[in-house]
């Protein structure tokens, strides 16, 4: 009795993250993140918008490298504060708790659950069309398949991270495939025609490398992730910086691939005129069955992203757990499964929760999510910010890797988040949203979160 009493102790003491993931999983975890729906519709918009072939794939190419350059500034500060609160960490160290509470805040409300649950309709829409649920009117379809696949997937994560990422992989490995089978279609079966003839003409109007660049970094979004999972990592400061820096550069190859497939497919022309750019591809590659195909890796991306966002948003929350003692259940860890089990099953609560909001107000919903994109450039210029902050705070601090180029390459990333920052704002200040400027939808979610603050600072009567 004494022994298992001992037992339970040191197994309850040891509760918290463990470095249960190895660089395989780390790196289909930031690519399955990074990686949605985004790649089958905004190589469309970026040819509408860059004006030549070259140019087009020289946005590409950037984005790529001012990623690289981001994810060189998040291996330092995921090395050197390796913790599962990521970004939300690193606004805590250098800027104080309220400023990391209203990023977790709007992670949690809108950004992180949002994103969870509009992906899920990507997914359920597919789904649909693909497999018609029998027995329900065709509206009704996305909505329990996207019900459905988050309440499925959160179990799954719920049973454990290994489980979770052993998901993860599997998923990551279709998505890669699906990606590639695009690229080889198109080199076996299409027609070089629409490429040579539309490779140097501008498709429609003037060139806009601002606007193109808006959706081309947006496409590239999601690799910071990696920084909530750094306290998971074996061999962490190694693996993290290695993790990053190679799925930068298979993402972009996947991209500069597609990109080149629907090229070669449908010319500068037909890619700027598409609403439907994979599935045009395939069907002029491999006919009724491409189309089919490419319904199918669609909805392979959703879950692939899903699963990936799932694993990481939920430990901001347990994060804001450890540091708010209102917030003290978030901070439940299942040390035999090594997950945060309270927050994941919030998590999917809310993101369910957002699903219904989604089956009852429809576009207003995505919008509601989409304009939101101000409140993360902000916050993911502050992190950026907080790189040199943390440098000149805490000079004695550990960092196994320190940013190359030092500060031209935090300056680079930097000025690129303040540039989108500014380039959202821009796009959501011209949106109108139930007759209300878009923009209030982003001051609103940072208002709530300050009108908690006073909530969170006060002491529960219980405490002691």
């Amino acid at each position: 009795m004494k022994n298992r009493s001992g037992t339970e102790g040191t197994r309850h003491a040891a509760a918290g993250p463990q470095p249960l993931l190895g660089l395989r999983e780390t790196v289909a975890l930031i690519v399955g993140v990074v990686i949605g729906a985004g790649i089958f519709k905004a190589p469309a918009i970026v040819a509408g918008l860059s004006g030549s072939a070259e140019g087009m794939f020289g946005m590409w190419i950037l984005g790529g490298l001012v990623s690289l350059a981001g994810a060189l500034c998040y291996a330092e500060l995921a090395t050197s504060c390796a913790h599962p609160g990521g970004d939300y960490h690193f606004l805590r160290r250098a800027y104080g708790r309220p400023v990391a509470f209203l990023f977790g805040w709007a992670r949690f409300s809108v950004i992180t659950t949002g994103s969870i649950a509009l992906l899920a309709f990507v997914f359920g829409d597919y789904m649909q069309q693909a497999w018609p649920l029998p027995g329900l009117p065709a509206a009704w379809g996305p909505v329990v398949y996207a019900g459905a696949v988050i309440a499925i997937l959160s179990l799954v994560n719920l049973r454990g991270l290994r489980s979770g990422a052993a998901t993860q992989n599997w998923l990551t490995l279709a998505e890669v495939g699906g990606l590639l089978l695009i690229a080889g279609a198109a080199a076996l079966f299409a027609d070089p025609g629409p490429a040579v003839s539309g490779s140097f003409a501008s498709p429609g109007p003037p060139a806009s490398f601002g606007m193109a660049m808006v959706f081309v970094l947006l496409t590239y979004g999601g690799w910071n992730e990696a920084a909530y999972i750094s306290a998971e990592v074996r061999d962490g400061p190694r693996n993290m910086v290695r993790a990053l820096t190679l799925s930068i550069l298979l993402i972009t190859t996947l991209y500069l691939l597609v990109t080149w497939a629907c090229w070669k497919t449908l010319g500068m022309a037909g890619m700027a005129a598409s609403e439907t750019l994979a599935a045009d591809v395939m069907r002029q590659t491999l006919g009724s069955a491409g189309e089919k195909t490419i319904s199918l890796l669609v909805a392979i991306s959703a879950l692939t992203s899903i699963n990936a966002t799932m694993i990481v948003g939920a430990r901001s929350s347990y994060a804001m757990g450890l540091d708010w003692q209102r917030l003290r259940p978030l901070s439940a860890w299942d040390g035999e499964r090594g997950t945060p089990a309270a927050a994941m099953l919030v998590q999917c609560a809310a993101a369910l929760l957002l699903v219904g909001l989604g089956a009852a107000f429809g576009s207003g919903f995505k919008s509601m999510v989409e304009f939101t994109a101000p409140v993360f450039w902000l916050f993911f210029l502050l992190a950026g910010l907080s790189l040199f902050v943390l440098r000149r705070r805490e000079p004695g601090l550990a960092r196994p890797f320190r940013v190359p180029l030092f500060p031209l390459v935090p300056l680079l990333f930097c000025g690129a988040c303040a540039w989108m920052l500014w380039s959202s704002l821009s796009y959501v200040y011209s949106q109108q949203l139930g007759g209300l400027n878009a923009a209030w939808i982003g001051v609103a979610v940072l208002a709530i979160g300050l009108l908690l603050l006073p909530w969170l600072h006060a002491r529960p009567d219980h405490a002691s």
